[in-house]
């Protein structure tokens, strides 16, 4: 079958012409090795040296971070003191909701229902007469 709108193939079937063996594959390339690292100039330093230019910019950048966390303590206290203040009516039905253990929210909870049936069945006895 072939394409109905193209043109035939002038190309052979690649598989028309015979193979080549094993043996006669070109050779592999030389072994790849890891590049030899570039040397790096300059005089030999001890750890921990700096230069008085170096040491004057750490000694700036660590000012800096003690003020960042001075900011970063100062904003946290703040965060904290604004989360204990009460919000509002809602907020202080939450804070009670969240100090009640399992049996005053169960004890409210039964009351509650004993309530409604008492309020049903006060509404059934007038409704009867």
């Amino acid at each position: 079958m072939g394409n109905l709108c193209g043109k035939e193939s002038s190309d052979q079937d690649p598989f028309a012409q015979p193979g080549r063996t094993l043996a006669s594959a070109p050779a592999a390339a030389r072994n790849p090795t890891a590049r030899v690292p570039k040397k790096v100039g300059g005089p030999p330093r001890t750890l921990g040296s700096a230069s008085s230019n170096q040491q004057q910019n750490q000694q700036q950048s660590s000012s800096q971070q003690h003020d960042a966390r001075m900011n970063a303590a100062e904003a946290a206290k703040a965060r904290a003191k604004a989360a204990g203040k009460p919000k509002g009516k809602l907020s202080s039905q939450l804070q009670d909701q969240k100090k009640q253990t399992q049996s005053a929210t169960l004890d409210a909870a039964s009351r509650d229902t004993r309530l409604m049936r008492d309020a049903d069945a006060a509404a059934e006895t007038r409704a009867y007469n």
